[in-house]
């Protein structure tokens, strides 16, 4: 399924005008998946809609397909929205993942959607030190490949880091980072469906 993964702008990124942010909370490992996914308008990231869902897991818990496990609560949070988003944003990686098909790539591969990653922390790969100040950044890699960015979102801050997932260059996804990025060190589709994954959980 990685090598369905489009790795450069197939779509006329300007023209999107809503943006979702995807995560997903457990209220303990073998409980159920609690996905969240909030809509903002790109322009002004003003909440336009949000769904949560919590579904049993099916799935084993095996270190780096989480995505397998995550996916179906993910995709009926999306099926009961009622704005469907432009561009999906998700709380996980997407080719900065051992088999270079995190979360972010497996769910924009499912769905043929734009779908961009953005972690709290690193999974695989190396980078050198980053500056302390915001935009600052460095490529991660892994054996020589670049596989995504570890980027400072604010200053003194820890990074971020950002990888492709579907149909969206890295260029692009780390401007779009840093574009919906504000007060906070989280961008602000993911850190709002972050914050209303943990409230359902």
């Amino acid at each position: 399924m990685a090598e369905c993964v489009i790795s450069e702008d197939d779509t006329d990124i300007g023209a999107i005008a809503t943006v979702a942010g995807v995560d997903v909370a457990y209220g303990r490992r073998d409980g159920p998946a609690r996905a969240a996914v909030v809509v903002l308008d790109r322009a002004t990231l003003e909440t336009l809609d949000e769904v949560a869902v919590t579904r049993p897991v099916a799935f084993p818990y095996v270190p780096g397909l989480l995505s397998f496990r995550e996916l179906p609560a993910v995709c009926d949070a999306l099926a009961r929205l009622k704005h469907r988003p432009g561009l999906l944003v998700v709380d996980g990686h997407g080719l900065a993942h051992p088999r270079r098909f995190g979360i972010a790539s497996h769910l924009g591969v499912h769905l043929d959607h734009p779908t961009i990653g953005i972690a709290k922390s690193r999974l695989t790969g190396e980078h050198e030190e980053l500056g302390p100040e915001r935009g600052d950044g460095v490529p991660l890699t892994d054996k020589g490949e670049i596989i995504g960015w570890v980027l400072r979102t604010r200053p003194g801050c820890r990074p971020v880091y950002v990888s492709v997932g579907h149909r969206v260059s890295l260029k692009t996804a780390i401007t779009l980072a840093m574009a919906l990025t504000t007060r906070y060190r989280l961008p602000e589709p993911t850190r709002r469906a972050d914050r209303l994954s943990r409230s359902a959980a």
